[in-house]
């Protein structure tokens, strides 16, 4: 007989069947009441055991952490709680869990901090918070291939190994075969990369976005979904160095066009986290609620977790300029009373992570997406406004977060990304191919790039983003 999970039996009345379930055990009280967890749901059985009838053998190793198998019948229960549980006819021990080693790890009942739990992210996993976030994150990630599926679009895989650099900042991880005591040297004395693996210095890419726009250009709508690379060393609670982004790009779309895009597939993801993540995200909710009792009044949200998320859903999110936010901002207290680490004079700034979110969560008090950049902050690929010194691009900005998507209409015109390539130092040799895809049958097309652990971190009200992902990569810390 098939085991069944634990989250269909919970929805099941009563049937005095027989079942069997398997899962790990998470307390065992009174030599009688087995809590037992299989993932499926943050919820666990009760499993009652007469204890007189087994050996004490089996007793003794019913531990937390122990793997079993229960076989028994499905009853209302007695107790508060749970409307079934498990009247134990046979257990089995599938995977003994030694107590005294079970103390020292952050499977023991007491309260461990995100810290620890990150330093033991192998079982992490088996715990409340950490369950309901990693399916939380699974439901998310549905919901990103459900939407572009609907919706017409076509996913690629673009290359992990490449050679260009999508964003020009330089800060990527290299790839090589070289040895790396004694690799071969140039006249110059150089490392010599045309005697690497692939003829060329390569690196992890930073996004698929180049890629996927000339995959627009021949399917229309495509997408991109899968994991990306920064070298950055940025030991801050926003930032990873692997992490996976969703990058659409649609031919014939203009900035307009591609904000719509933006707003739609964001609030669809959202709606459909409220409506199948429930049970998860009402365990988060009460866990932030509990750690925000002990901050000061004033830095309490005034809002619940899935209230947040309603919030973004049932909204229009707000489109201000670059310019306009630019003034809003200069005239803020934080900006006159130098509150900013940052602060604002002249028109041309590089807005920081306190000012994106002052727009959000004090001046407007709604999703806002800017657009409109100045080209000097921005990439070459984005395309140039008639005033010739601003670009079609766009952020979508989030309270709590700030920036959760960057987007742009990309530069169309053959003339003009050449001009802009050269003006920014970019090797034509090197993205020849991106260049010459504006010399057949050009066109006005868009895109933006979403990093998926912002939003998991959103959705899940995680205030650190090495915790919405089963092994963060970040500075110092390739562990596990």
């Amino acid at each position: 007989m098939q085991h069944t999970e634990i989250s269909t039996l919970l929805r099941s009345e009563p049937s005095h069947h027989e079942f069997i379930v398997k899962g790990w055990v998470r307390s065992f009280r009174s030599n009688r009441f087995i809590a037992l967890n299989d993932g499926s749901t943050i919820k666990n059985l009760q499993c009652v055991i007469d204890f007189e009838s087994f050996d004490d053998d089996v007793i003794k190793k019913i531990s937390v952490g122990a793997a079993i198998k229960i076989t028994g019948v499905l009853v209302k229960s007695q107790g508060q709680g749970q409307n079934v549980e498990i009247q134990v006819d046979s257990v089995d021990i599938l995977g003994e869990a030694n107590p005294e080693e079970v103390k020292l790890t952050i499977l023991s009942p007491k309260r461990h901090s995100l810290e620890t739990l990150r330093e033991q992210a192998h079982l992490r996993v088996r715990t409340n918070t950490f369950s309901a976030v990693m399916r939380t994150r699974s439901k998310l990630s549905f919901a990103v291939h459900e939407y572009f599926q609907k919706n017409g679009f076509n996913y690629m895989h673009t290359p992990i190994v490449t050679g260009s650099d999508a964003e020009g900042a330089g800060e990527m991880f290299r790839v090589s075969s070289l040895s790396p005591t004694n690799p071969p040297l140039d006249e110059n004395g150089n490392v010599n990369y045309k005697e690497d693996f692939f003829g060329k210095e390569t690196n992890l890419t930073v996004s698929g976005q180049l890629e996927a726009e000339t995959y627009a250009m021949g399917l229309g709508k495509v997408y991109t979904f899968g994991p990306t690379f920064r070298a950055e060393n940025s030991n801050t609670s926003r930032h990873l160095a692997e992490f996976w982004m969703i990058e659409p790009e649609v031919a014939f779309n203009d900035l307009d066009a591609n904000m719509d895009l933006a707003e739609d597939f964001i609030k669809y993801i959202l709606k459909y986290a409220l409506d199948n993540c429930k049970e998860d995200l009402e365990f988060l909710e009460s866990r932030l609620l509990q750690e925000e009792k002990s901050k000061p009044m004033a830095e309490r949200s005034d809002m619940t977790l899935t209230e947040k998320i309603a919030f973004i859903v049932e909204n229009n999110f707000k489109r201000v300029s670059y310019t306009e936010a630019i003034e809003i901002l200069k005239r803020s207290k934080p900006n006159q009373k130098k509150k900013f680490k940052y602060i604002i004079e002249e028109w041309g700034a590089d807005l920081q992570s306190e000012h994106e979110r002052f727009l959000v969560e004090k001046h407007f008090k709604c999703p806002v997406i800017l657009f409109d950049y100045p080209a000097k902050i921005k990439a070459f690929y984005m395309r140039l406004n008639d005033d010739g010194k601003t670009v079609r691009a766009m952020d979508v900005l989030f309270p709590g977060i700030g920036e959760i998507v960057g987007g742009s209409q990309r530069e169309e015109r053959y003339d003009v990304l050449k001009q802009k390539m050269e003006a920014m130092g970019i090797d034509e040799k090197e993205l020849w191919w991106y260049l010459e895809l504006r010399k057949f049958g050009t066109a006005t097309h868009s895109g933006f790039g979403l990093g998926f652990e912002r939003m998991v971190q959103f959705v899940t009200g995680m205030g650190n983003i090495r915790d919405v992902i089963p092994y963060p990569r970040t500075p110092g810390n390739a562990e596990f």
